[in-house]
């Protein structure tokens, strides 16, 4: 019993024992240093190098960017960042297929795939006339004549109160001659060039290529969407030097209209190919004479 109750100061007086450490010169046994210290001295040393050392790890990782470092940790900023990626993303998907959409859409204007809606009426059955029906026989002479007054001042009009369809000055695409002109009526939607040799097609104003394709029957065409939704079309090119997407200035080259290859298919063809321009808006077409000189 003695001994199990002397155990516990056993291992106190171990504990507060002290013990000296000696630094000694080893040719000349002299006593450089010494220490004194106990097993508690040793026991609270380590324990508090093991909180230090616990403690700068901690702090290392919570305040500099080494965490980023450490396996299926991201930071705040990395996250912000990646949300407005996805963000800009998504809305440049949505963009992509409206713009998608749009081309296509141009593409069905241009080659005439537009679905004509129909009425089926019975041929046995007479619509009478409403009481306010008006029999419409042509403009008159003096109908005529103000018409042509209001043409004429539409198309050089200077004064800044009008509101223009074309919000910009724009050039002839060509220097040539006109054989054919506007007349939606007869399904000309543009105009018609007579060109010789080698001719450069160029761009009527600033814009970007939105179309470039050919065909059997327009040849090489090329689109170019220009401010405001104005849509410039070139057709019948024997070659093209400008592609999709591309951005062009006023006046520079698009492709070109060679007259000497042109003659060749067209003699093989049994038909005569013209350079043809047209000037497309808010999906209706519109003269070329009302917006710059083609004379």
């Amino acid at each position: 019993m003695i001994n199990k109750g002397n155990k516990p100061k056993r291992w106190k007086t171990k504990l507060l024992d002290k013990y000296r450490i000696v630094i000694v010169n080893d040719r000349t046994f002299e006593d450089v240093k010494s220490f004194k210290l106990n097993l508690l001295n040793v026991w609270m040393g380590i324990i508090t190098l093991l909180f230090v050392m616990i403690l700068s790890t901690v702090l290392l990782l919570v305040l500099t960017p080494v965490k980023e470092y450490i396996p299926g940790y991201s930071s705040s900023d990395l996250m912000q960042q990646s949300i407005q990626l996805t963000l800009k993303v998504d809305s440049l998907e949505a963009d992509s297929k409206r713009n998608i959409a749009y081309i296509e859409s141009v593409k069905a204007i241009l080659q005439g795939d537009i679905a004509l809606t129909s009425e089926s009426v019975d041929s046995l059955v007479i619509t009478p006339k409403p009481s306010d029906f008006l029999d419409y026989n042509g403009p008159s002479e003096s109908d005529k004549k103000l018409r042509e007054m209001v043409h004429l001042e539409d198309k050089y009009n200077l004064f800044p109160e009008a509101t223009p369809k074309v919000s910009e000055l724009l050039f002839s695409p060509v220097d040539g001659q006109v054989v054919k002109g506007f007349d939606p009526g007869s399904s000309s939607y543009g105009v018609d060039f007579i060109l010789t040799g080698v001719t450069p097609i160029k761009s009527i104003a600033k814009g970007t290529v939105l179309l470039t394709q050919w065909s059997i029957k327009d040849g090489y065409m090329i689109v170019v969407l220009h401010r405001d939704g104005l849509i410039s079309v070139y057709k019948h090119l024997t070659s093209l030097i400008k592609n999709e997407y591309d951005t062009v200035q006023s006046g520079e080259v698009l492709g070109l209209f060679n007259a000497q290859e042109q003659d060749i298919l067209d003699r093989s063809n049994n038909n005569v190919t013209f350079f043809n321009f047209q000037l497309w808006k808010n999906q209706y077409p519109l003269d070329p004479s009302l917006f710059m000189d083609l004379d």
